[in-house]
């Protein structure tokens, strides 16, 4: 009965209020191995339903606007070139270093996934690597110099995107999303987005390039249509 009321009065923000349920689960699970419990009635409170909305892709219009206001040369324009060119997360993006680049190509183990990618460069990310300064290890580096964690470059992200005047809904990881779809855009296939973007299966290379790939199939059929 504890566990229902806590969790109805958290259902405000449902994301949130599930989380707390999925940890009270894993404590009393805990409790059972231990043999303190016989039972975790934690499994029995169902996840309270809602609608995720997901990350916000990055419209090109969007995208214009921080590359206007954050030019060529800056620590933050790199920063999301590399996020916008590379495809790859926040996580990634802070450890990647010039060492990694060889040949043309970026070098990522993904921090997440473990995954390995060889990733070429693409020019206009060759161009903003050039340009910045970089006087330690890492190609992103604090103002201090030092290597950001992924949260620290999410803060830091946020506010240069204020700065620029980006509307609030659009993340760092929204630039992941957005790789995709100009992929898509660009007719690669879902096999092709997916070693770009490390995404073990083709179902979540598909969600990331829906509106895309909906758009080019709907021209195509149209212009099937005859006068």
């Amino acid at each position: 009965e504890w566990i229902v009321r806590e969790l109805n009065r958290r259902a405000a923000t449902p994301a949130a209020a599930n989380i707390w349920l999925k940890r009270i689960r894993q404590l009393l699970d805990h409790g059972v191995d231990l043999g303190m419990i016989n039972d975790n009635p934690a499994r029995r409170v169902r996840l309270i339903r809602h609608k995720c909305k997901g990350i916000a892709d990055w419209p090109e219009d969007q995208i214009s606007i921080f590359q206007n206001y954050w030019k060529i040369g800056a620590r933050e324009r790199l920063a999301f070139d590399l996020l916008l060119y590379t495809g790859q997360r926040r996580s990634d993006v802070v450890r990647m270093a010039r060492s990694n680049i060889q040949d043309g190509a970026i070098r990522v183990v993904q921090m997440k996934t473990g995954v390995a990618l060889w990733l070429p460069i693409h020019p206009a990310l060759v161009v903003s690597i050039n340009a910045t300064p970089c006087g330690g290890l890492y190609l992103v580096e604090t103002a201090q110099g030092r290597p950001f964690t992924a949260a620290g470059f999410g803060n830091a992200f946020r506010e240069w995107c204020s700065a620029a005047g980006v509307g609030r809904q659009f993340s760092a990881h929204g630039l992941r999303k957005a790789a995709a779809r100009r992929l898509a855009e660009a007719h690669a296939s879902v096999h092709e987005i997916a070693a770009v973007t490390g995404h073990k299966t083709l179902a979540e290379v598909a969600r990331y390039t829906a509106a895309a790939d909906q758009r080019r199939n709907a021209e195509a059929a149209i212009s099937r249509i005859g006068t």
